[in-house]
């Protein structure tokens, strides 16, 4: 996995859809839900759109920890409208964390990666679709693999 600035950019480019309801965040969730099953992942999964909770799932092995970092890592995709992973190793390359740098409380922020934000073409950012249990860049590409995948059906 290229884990650039440029192509974790590329990336989030590349996965911007042309719609988003709340049918399509539970056709993405069951995507990863499924995943979750078929591999037997230990992952919790959230999907948020306009400060709703619209999809919720914890895999066995799972715990409120889990949950607590799904919450942290969203806020920081709706705060900045980037990956969780994207604005970590923005900060790494700066040598800086995410409160000396920006004044945000790391209880309530994460820049570990797996959390995506979910934009619609012509509009922008709408939300964000994150996964916590696996290690960072994992969860990651299981976002990106779920979020390709629905789009692709999608179209």
């Amino acid at each position: 996995m290229d884990l650039t600035l440029a192509s974790l950019l590329a990336e989030e480019e590349s996965l911007c859809l042309s719609a988003f309801s709340n049918d399509d965040a539970w056709e993405l969730g069951a995507r990863l839900a499924d995943l979750a099953r078929a591999r037997k992942l230990p992952i919790a999964v959230s999907i948020v759109r306009g400060g709703q909770r619209l999809f919720h799932f914890a895999a066995e092995g799972t715990s409120p920890d889990n949950d607590a970092w799904l919450e942290r890592k969203l806020a920081t995709v709706l705060h900045f409208g980037h990956s969780s992973l994207f604005m970590g190793k923005k900060l790494e390359a700066l040598g800086l964390g995410l409160q000396e740098k920006y004044s945000l409380d790391p209880a309530r922020y994460s820049v570990s990666g797996g959390a995506f934000p979910i934009a619609i073409a012509g509009t922008g950012l709408v939300g964000g679709v994150a996964v916590s249990g696996l290690k960072a860049e994992e969860d990651h590409a299981l976002v990106v693999e779920a979020l390709a995948g629905f789009k692709k059906a999608a179209s």
